[in-house]
């Protein structure tokens, strides 16, 4: 094919897998918005402790379907470990819940089909009890920080949590997920234009080599649960085996550098280590099932039938019009988001009152942001916090700034002071 051609093949890949994942995608972030506005965080809290097993379950139980991908979990695993948690309890919510997500499992089955739709969170449930049993016997002798946090007063009534819905939903949510689906998006479309196919049955690699490959990249990597989905299906199209594509979807959301660095620094070697061999035992494991003891069509139909058509194929109008739905809250959410920051840089350059900026790495979401901003104002000498994501600002205003206790209360939440 000529240049024209691949642009051409690009784009129609592109919108094929947009349409596909779109209505289930507009879907799970109600579901999202639902979760974030009704289910009390501080209730939800209380059940992270307890018996290794039972804190491991509950935490598995709660964080299998919160829309939280790997960034917005670090500063929700820390918070939580921070007001009481244990470690097992701790540990399991890190595990299962990136790897899932309302979200993510209904756009699994838009693409990939129900057989990935229902094993992605079986395995979720599995490692995050297994990694959380085992947490709570390599760490059995250590002492756990106990600081428990303030019991959140606050009463909205229903119509405000249902704003709170659609703003959280198809706003913030969507502003933390974007870019990391936008990549997912191009990412594949580029695969399935420029990579042969049954490339990965040409080059002759067995699952198991296939597995390992995809897990070393996956490992340090971030992408979400969402991101990851395009590019498992269209790396099966390619020839690469369920098994593999099923590591990718598991370890990739899992586990980046950041997690790795925020556990070990707050829960500790043995539950760093515990952290990533179940990670990397489990995503193996599920995968020489899929690949060895299940039917390989059960894996490869659905997603043969989406996007294994001639290019060009015509999208139903549910798809386009979820497509478009899809983009504009996109484009709002870069939009919001600018808006958002440019009204802090002019507050902050307007106002009057005593300021202190600090340098924050780590902070990637509206997570992190409430995070950190609910945190440090419950400090005594600080009025008030506002992040500024974009240029990982904090901004604090109040008298006497204890700036040593601000970084301290930073480090405790997983992030690093520049």
């Amino acid at each position: 094919m000529n240049i024209w051609e691949y642009i051409t093949s690009f784009v129609s890949d592109f919108a094929i897998i947009l349409g596909e994942m779109s209505p289930y995608l507009i879907l799970g972030f109600f579901f999202a918005g639902l979760l974030h506005a009704f289910i009390p965080k501080k209730k939800i809290d209380r059940y992270f402790n307890g018996s290794p097993l039972i804190a491991s379950l509950n935490s598995a139980v709660f964080g299998i379907p919160l829309p939280l991908c790997s960034c917005g979990v670090i500063p929700t695993g820390a918070a939580l470990y921070k007001n009481g948690a244990s470690k097992s309890g701790t540990v399991s919510f890190l595990i299962s819940t990136p790897q899932t997500g309302v979200d993510s499992i209904l756009a699994t089955f838009s693409l990939m089909g129900l057989p990935f739709a229902i094993i992605r969170p079986i395995a979720a449930f599995v490692t995050g009890i297994t990694g959380g049993l085992i947490t709570g016997v390599v760490t059995k002798k250590e002492e756990k920080r106990v600081d428990n946090g303030e019991e959140d007063t606050e009463n909205k009534s229903f119509v405000q949590k249902l704003i709170d819905v659609f703003r959280y939903g198809f706003v913030e949510f969507i502003q933390d997920i974007s870019k990391w689906l936008i990549i997912g998006l191009i990412l594949a479309a580029v695969i399935s234009a420029l990579v042969p196919d049954s490339f990965f049955e040409l080059i002759n690699l067995s699952p198991l080599l296939q597995m390992l490959l995809i897990l070393v990249v996956s490992i340090p990597l971030y992408i979400c649960a969402t991101g990851s989905i395009p590019l498992a299906a269209v790396l099966i199209m390619k020839g690469i085996s369920p098994g593999a594509a099923f590591v990718l979807l598991m370890a990739g959301p899992a586990t980046n550098a950041a997690t790795i660095t925020m556990i070990g620094n707050i829960l500790g070697k043995r539950s760093l280590i515990t952290y990533l061999a179940t990670i990397i035992a489990g995503a193996m494991g599920f995968g020489l099932i899929i690949d060895y003891l299940l039917p390989v069509q059960w894996f490869t139909e659905t997603i043969s039938s989406h996007l294994g058509h001639e290019h060009g194929s015509a999208l139903g109008s549910i798809e386009i019009l979820s497509a478009v739905a899809m983009v504009a809250f996109i484009i709002n959410g870069y939009v919001q988001k600018y808006l958002q920051n440019k009204n802090i840089v002019k507050n902050e350059i307007s106002n009057n009152m005593a300021t202190t900026v600090i340098k924050v790495d780590g902070m990637t979401c509206n997570h992190c942001k409430a995070n950190v901003e609910t945190n440090l104002a419950k400090l005594s000498f600080v009025n008030s916090a506002v992040v500024n994501l974009a240029a990982k600002t904090v901004t604090l205003e109040g008298d006497s700034i204890d700036v040593e206790e601000v970084k301290k209360i930073v480090e405790q939440l997983g992030y690093k002071n520049l």
